[in-house]
């Protein structure tokens, strides 16, 4: 099985759909994924994500196929961390906060820092892994102890159409690992496509593998600059995104 896990291209947050350079990324998506077979359309809720998805089902006369899961919304969790005056997403913190500690490299004690306890992002992280296990449990993949008990072997093509921030803790579920480094050391930019093959090694048994991150080929093709969001400055005196 390969999954296709999308993130929504730039977006309008104020009316929560994209922009106009958004609707282009989205079309110049659908044009690179026309050419590919996608068996099943999943989509986050919110707006920018499903405009994204409609954009690419409609080439392929499914838009009435689209099934929304709430569990792919963004990972809206907004701790109060001690350097900022404001509540901020888990994937702001400072290289210098959260690297101090080892414990956030740990799968099973990142989230043990105070900060997470106060604003329930354990929770919140166990509730997309609960939409994911079903959702793959519902193609044939059911997760045991780390690894896929294979009931229906497939060659399908699933898309799921999410946020950055989901798309990290999905690969984090995924792979076992903390959360952290990925929401840290990552950028999934808007439209960008990562994809993920099963690999059936011995029968009955099956583990995915990230054979490609955050490609941006169809804006390439299309002539169409990335967009920078989801990323900060790359040097402290740009007129970039600090905070």
């Amino acid at each position: 099985m390969r999954i296709l896990i999308i993130r929504h291209a730039d977006p309008d947050y104020a009316n929560d759909t994209l922009t106009e350079k958004g609707w282009k990324e989205a079309s110049l998506l659908a044009d690179r994924l026309q050419k590919e077979k996608i068996d099943y359309f999943y989509s986050s809720p919110l707006g920018r994500a499903k405009d994204t998805c409609k954009e690419v089902a409609k080439r392929f006369g499914r838009e009435n196929e689209i099934v929304v899961h709430d569990w792919l919304k963004e990972f809206d969790v907004r701790p109060l961390f001690p350097f900022s005056e404001r509540r901020t997403r888990v994937w702001d913190m400072l290289p210098e906060f959260w690297t101090e500690r080892e414990f956030m490299y740990d799968r099973a004690r990142w989230h043990q820092e105070e900060v997470y306890k106060e604003s329930n992002t354990e929770e919140a992280y166990k509730i997309v892994g609960e939409g994911l296990k079903n959702l793959l449990a519902s193609h044939g993949y059911v997760r045991e102890r780390g690894r896929y008990r294979v009931e229906k072997s497939n060659a399908d093509t699933i898309a799921l159409f999410c946020h950055f921030g989901i798309e990290m803790i999905l690969l984090s579920h995924m792979f076992g690992v903390s959360p952290i480094p990925l929401l840290h050391g990552f950028a999934a930019l808007p439209s960008s496509m990562t994809t993920l093959y099963s690999e059936e090694r011995r029968e009955g048994v099956a583990f995915f593998r990230c054979c490609e991150f955050g490609s941006l080929s169809h804006l390439y093709a299309g002539g169409e600059e990335p967009s920078f969001a989801a990323r900060f400055c790359e040097r402290f005196t740009d007129d970039t995104r600090h905070d």
